[in-house]
């Protein structure tokens, strides 16, 4: 009997900080995730990784690997390591991306891509797990227009409030040429710190059809 009060006992404060975690507003889990987001980013003194971009579709093949620097500030620098298959795919897509990316993470323009109250609304979809954690899944929708932002659904981790998984289109059609675009982004923890470990996209492009996009993250390497 005692054992069974013991657990009844545990049953109910679970399931009582169960609701207590639930009672959080999409709103307020932003806004513990932006307070936890600046904490880590004051902490960080930058560093560099390796990245693998690989694309194929039914003509084309390319990849490349680039070692990305990230200073103090957030910016990025890229330097191309080695690169095979299609030309044009690595001039106009991958090539491309770098030179965006690059442009996009001058503290300036930063603003305009980050999951802000200015930049979307937000609405709880419920408690969920991601990359095997307890999360908080919040539907995100752009307040305008802007390559910049993206429209789809967010799990926000329920411990550490960071990012773990991004699922969703972006906000503005990046080209007439493009029919559709439908990315999922994840994160992974390394130290106190969070960053993306892989990016899939698939693209349905007007002449070329299907198009597969995948980005993996890895050695990391944190400045000290």
């Amino acid at each position: 009997m005692k054992t069974l009060v013991l657990f009844l006992s545990a049953a109910v404060t679970i399931l009582a900080g169960d609701r207590a975690s639930f009672a959080l507003s999409a709103e307020e889990v932003v806004a513990k995730m932006m307070e936890h987001d600046a904490e880590r980013q004051a902490a960080l003194n930058g560093y560099t990784a390796m990245r693998r971009y690989t694309l194929d579709n039914k003509s084309r093949h390319a990849s490349m690997l680039v070692r990305v620097t990230s200073l103090p500030d957030g910016t990025k620098q890229f330097v191309i390591v080695e690169e095979a298959g299609s030309g044009a795919v690595r001039k106009h897509v991958f090539h491309k991306i770098l030179d965006e990316e690059a442009a996009a993470s001058d503290p300036k323009l930063r603003v305009q891509s980050r999951i802000t109250p200015e930049n979307y609304t937000f609405q709880l979809a419920g408690m969920d797990t991601a990359n095997g954690r307890a999360a908080y899944a919040i539907d995100v929708a752009p307040k305008h227009e802007s390559k910049y932002l993206i429209a789809g659904r967010i799990w926000v981790d329920a411990q550490e409030y960071s990012v773990l998984r991004v699922d969703g289109r972006p906000a503005k059609n990046p080209s007439f040429w493009t029919k559709s675009v439908h990315f999922v982004h994840s994160y992974g923890k390394n130290g106190p710190f969070w960053f993306p470990a892989t990016n899939k996209s698939v693209t349905d492009a007007r002449i070329f059809g299907k198009t597969e996009m995948v980005i993996e993250y890895f050695d990391y390497k944190v400045a000290q």
